[in-house]
């Protein structure tokens, strides 16, 4: 195994670059002896309106050495192999321009220059004789303007190369990645913003015909709706049309090249790009580096330890521009089949297959062990929990099952094999009802694990007081006005002749039927006087909105001198109002997530036909019931799941009393101590009711004496009030 260790500075400030002044000044001095390229000096100057960061060395370089950009902070690190430091110092302060100062830092072989810059910016490197020249961007790059080109990648071949595929998939996040397979890793590109869309050209390459073409890819559900390819002159454009608010990164992998276009997600505490990476951003360009090699990259970037497997071997091709570093190192291990394993600040990276088989040891390992370590008793005292509860529970049981165990019975040795077993095959245990105790026989691991699950079940459980207030609310108001009319003629019964003489006949007029007629012209000795009416139109008080209470009447008689003819009228009338509340309010304490029930009312008997053809009593309850579960949110809140009937006798029927029933089940959120309202019903029952004679009725002011009118209007209102508590100490229960 290689290790890749983190090189830090001596200042606390460089640690983001994760570059260390580890050597003494002897060590420098020793090295610098024995290295053929020294560096002698560092400065800035103003070339053609340019800035230009010139580096003197003792001797020219053979080759353009490679380096990386970080946004934040801005800086510029270039490694330097086989030079050493010959400054004698190192920090170099410039501050010229867009350079602060420069740091120099060497570790073995090598040596790193780290520029410190006042706004971020890109460069680009040259040999000229002995130094080495880096220009630095004229404007930086977070400054670039939307429509000005990112050259991401120089064209490197001579001839035209022809593009092999393009794909398109959906990524984490609802990110849209545009994949592109190119023929070699020595293709151009250029990336630009052109109003909303995004313009990425392959520069001197083709497309065979077949992909000149438009995809429509809004149905992936991500930023990206369509892309378009075609051929310009020597060159391929490929047009990607976002919408909404969005972000893109590119990265290239030997000879696949990447667009990732993402929605753009803020975080208030840390401004970075990528789905779920959170590192500082970095840029490299390296052209068939050794994977090791790049992965020390990474390493001096962070500040992790990085230990790299002997098997890890192989080049890479890799081009980034502002990717978060651990979007670097995912890409990395990705195109080379790696795997990566944390432990504390040390990443540890080896093929996939060789972790998963070092991991598969281990885990044989370990299942020998516990095959082979001896088992111990551990008796556990359970304060709160039932013994019996958690005994099944450790043995795969459903809780609440089975048979109750006595004193020193219960779950002996676990026989069967069940997904939810706690304990190890070897493992038993056995509960004691009267003490309350388990008795656990297993490994030692498996102890404390069964120790460290106790430790968090067999707690008090916190309490609840729900309370409940139930308001019927009733506002009542009727009105009646009711007339009897009716005539009487006893001319024939005290004297005289009875009717109207008509045409030589004696016509007699009665009200009521038959029996009064018959009455008045001593047909009949039965005295019938009410069949006298006429109009038998009496106020209507059978409305609820009355109350059962019976009208006022009042009677007036016509009749003349002699009292043997009669007019006889009765008025009745009746005007009432009322209003009423019934207040109910049950109150249950209980257990967290444990449900309570508490009722009051009656049962009424009702008959039922029996198999047999004979009748049986049964009962059915019209009572007030309250059925909750609460449960305790982390936040101190209550979710209750309530369960509330409020039934009362109603009207009497020849099969037995019927049930008015109100019910309401919800489940519902309430702060602790809070009131919520969960259920309200308002109803409104208006009447207007007008019995009369017809076409008598109808004459003006006349016809009230032929018609009874009746009017009602009843409003009820039922509203149910929640109020729980969390119980904190006894005094509350109290």
């Amino acid at each position: 195994m290689k290790i890749l260790q983190q090189e830090t500075f001596g200042m606390g400030h460089w640690r983001a670059l994760g570059i260390g002044m580890a050597a003494s000044l002897s060590i420098l001095l020793a090295t610098q002896a024995q290295a053929q390229v020294s560096i002698r000096s560092i400065n800035s100057v103003q070339q053609a309106g340019v800035e230009v960061v010139r580096i003197e060395m003792s001797e020219p370089l053979t080759e353009v050495p490679k380096g990386f950009t970080v946004q934040t902070p801005p800086r510029i690190a270039i490694d330097l192999p086989g030079v050493v430091n010959g400054i004698g110092r190192s920090v170099v302060e410039v501050n010229q321009g867009n350079l602060r100062s420069a740091n120099v830092a060497q570790a073995g072989d090598r040596t790193r220059v780290v520029l410190n810059l006042r706004q971020a910016s890109g460069y680009r490197a040259e040999l000229q004789d002995s130094a080495l020249l880096l220009v630095l961007e004229s404007s930086p790059v977070a400054a670039k303007s939307p429509g000005e080109p990112v050259h991401f990648a120089a064209s490197l071949n001579a001839e035209t190369q022809l593009l092999r595929d393009i794909d398109f998939r959906r990524g984490q996040d609802s990110s849209g990645r545009i994949v592109v397979n190119l023929p070699s890793n020595q293709v151009g590109v250029d990336i630009q913003h052109q109003g909303q869309n995004l313009v990425v050209e392959f520069l001197r390459s083709s497309i065979p015909a077949g992909l000149r073409r438009k995809l429509d890819v809004s149905d992936f559900g991500s930023p990206v709706q369509s892309i378009s390819t075609s051929q310009i002159g020597d060159r391929v454009r490929m047009v990607v049309e976002p919408k909404g608010s969005w972000e893109h990164s590119a990265y290239q992998s030997d000879n696949q090249f990447v667009l990732e276009v993402r929605p753009q997600k803020i975080d208030p505490n840390k401004l970075t790009t990528g789905p779920g990476f959170a590192g500082d951003k970095l840029s490299l360009n390296f052209q068939n580096i050794e994977v090791r090699a790049l992965l020390q990259v990474i390493a001096d970037f962070t500040n992790f330890n990085v230990v790299t497997s002997d098997s890890v071997t192989g080049n890479v091709t890799l081009r980034l521009k502002d990717v978060p570093w651990d979007q670097a190192l995912d890409i990395i291990m990705q195109a080379k089949g790696l795997g990566l394993r944390k432990s504390g600040n040390v990443l540890w990276i080896a093929p996939k297959d060789e972790l998963a088989a070092k991991e598969k040891l281990d885990l044989e390992s370990r299942a020998q062990i516990s095959l082979l370590e001896p088992v111990r008793t551990q008796a556990i005292q359970l304060n709160y929990t039932k013994a019996e509860e958690v005994a099944k529970g450790l043995n795969g049981q459903n809780v609440g099952g089975g048979s109750s165990g006595g004193a020193g019975g219960g779950g002996g040795a676990a026989g069967g094999h069940s997904p939810a077993r706690i304990l190890s095959p070897r493992g038993s245990v056995m509960f004691e009802s009267r003490t309350n105790q388990l008795f656990v026989t297993d490994i030692p691991s498996k102890l404390e694990e069964v120790l460290t699950m106790i430790a968090k079940i067999d707690i008090p459980v916190r309490q609840v007081l729900i309370e409940a207030r139930i308001v019927e609310a009733d506002d009542k108001f009727g009105r009646s006005l009711g007339v009897k009319l009716g005539f009487n003629d006893l001319r024939g019964r005290q004297g005289g002749i009875p009717g109207v003489s008509v045409g030589g006949n004696q016509y007699a007029v009665a009200g009521g039927n038959y029996n009064g007629v018959g009455y008045s012209t001593k047909q009949s000795d039965e005295n019938k006087f009410a069949n006298t009416q006429w109009v038998n139109l009496p106020a209507n008080v059978s409305s609820d909105a009355f109350g059962g209470a019976t009208a006022a009447n009042f009677a007036l008689s016509l009749f003349s001198s002699t009292a043997n003819r009669f007019l006889n009228l009765e008025l009745s009338a009746l005007e009432s109002d009322g209003k009423g509340k019934i207040i109910s309010s049950p109150r249950v304490i209980t257990a967290d997530q444990v449900k309570a029930l508490i009722e009051q009312g009656e049962e009424l008997p009702y008959q039922v036909a029996t198999s047999s053809g004979a009748t049986s009593i049964q009962f059915r309850k019209a009572n007030l019931k309250l059925e909750v579960t609460p449960q305790i949110t982390p936040e101190g809140n209550v979710i209750l799941n309530v369960d509330i009937n409020k039934d009362s006798r109603g009207t009497l029927t020849p099969q037995g009393f019927a049930i008015n029933t109100k019910h309401v089940q919800t489940t519902v959120l309430v702060e602790n101590g809070g009131t919520v309202v969960i259920g309200g019903i308002f109803t409104q029952d208006e009447r207007d009711d007008i019995s009369k004679v017809p076409f008598l009725g109808d004459v003006p002011y006349l016809g009230n004496l032929f018609k009874t009118k009746s009017r009602s209007s009843i409003k009820t209102e039922l509203l149910i009030f929640l109020t729980p508590k969390v119980v904190s100490d006894k005094a509350t229960v109290r």
